[in-house]
């Protein structure tokens, strides 16, 4: 988007060096979960799990930074008029991850993380 459009004042630019930092994060984020935290869980290792509960809690602020920059940078994710076919189906992208991650934060933090903590208080 950039290289082809980047003479454009509306230009997203910047976008693709922080998408690229946002995947770094997040595949980081997704590899301590699957390797550290749901075992944990599965396993019935609550108390244990706190602490990589507590990193995962914070990168999901983190997360929400990012998302905030990807909406400065968009515009809301909203496509400038006459944009062109290319650009629009990355906006609409864009918009398919930031539901997808509001989603898996908040099914983390509100219903995961919780009920693992209720589990713990009801076991005590």
């Amino acid at each position: 988007m950039e290289q082809v459009h980047g003479e454009r004042p509306d230009c997203p630019v910047g976008l693709a060096d922080h998408l690229e930092a946002m995947r770094q994060e997040l595949e980081s984020h997704m590899m301590k979960e699957e390797q550290i935290l749901f075992p944990m869980l599965a396993r019935g290792l609550r108390p244990q799990a706190a602490g990589p509960i507590s990193v995962m809690r914070f990168e999901h602020e983190q997360h929400g930074d990012a998302l905030e920059g990807l909406s400065a940078l968009t515009n809301g994710i909203v496509a400038p008029s006459g944009a062109c076919n290319t650009w629009r189906a990355l906006y609409l992208g864009l918009a398919a991850l930031r539901d997808d991650l509001v989603n898996h934060i908040h099914l983390e933090n509100n219903i995961l993380f919780d009920e693992s903590a209720a589990a713990e208080v009801s076991h005590a």
